[in-house]
């Protein structure tokens, strides 16, 4: 069973998150583009970690009121991603999550061609909260180019529960 999360027909939009909300000077965009055929969106920028920054993502809320999204019934989140042969991160946030800094991290590599990795929630790594994951409280879900400075290129032509 699968249930397709982007491009939905609630209309979901990605929006870009950089580090300059707590004083970084990371740079990032989000644009719709066609990727070797597919459309994606595609997030590009330069990750810096001056200020004590590092970081660029595109996020996702899964309910349009920033609420729970009920995933309890599914196993993982799959996408289709195709980057710059960087390391990047699906960050997942639940409604039991309150500070910005707190989610559940699964680190994966994005060389430059369609793949369809699977996250599965089980294998995701809580950061900065001892809170479990609990698929049925998930309320966003977030592609982050992190931790170090280098030129972000990734985009997501389909992103689905499984």
């Amino acid at each position: 069973m699968q249930h397709e999360l982007w491009p939905a027909a609630g209309q979901r939009h990605w929006r870009v998150i950089t580090d300059t909300v707590m004083g970084g000077v990371s740079q990032g965009t989000v644009e719709l583009a066609e990727i070797e055929g597919r459309t994606a969106a595609r997030m590009r920028g330069a990750v810096s970690t001056e200020n004590n920054g590092g970081f660029i993502q595109i996020a996702m809320d899964l309910s349009p009121d920033g609420g729970a999204f009920d995933a309890g019934g599914f196993e993982g989140i799959a996408a289709e991603l195709f980057g710059n042969d960087q390391a990047y991160g699906l960050h997942l946030r639940t409604t039991d999550l309150l500070r910005p800094q707190q989610s559940y991290r699964h680190p994966f590599e994005a060389p430059p061609r369609w793949q369809g990795p699977e996250f599965p929630f089980a294998a995701l790594m809580p950061h900065r909260t001892d809170m479990p994951f609990d698929p049925r409280r998930l309320r966003r879900v977030g592609l982050v180019a992190i931790g170090r400075e280098f030129d972000a290129d990734l985009s997501v032509a389909r992103l689905w529960l499984y």
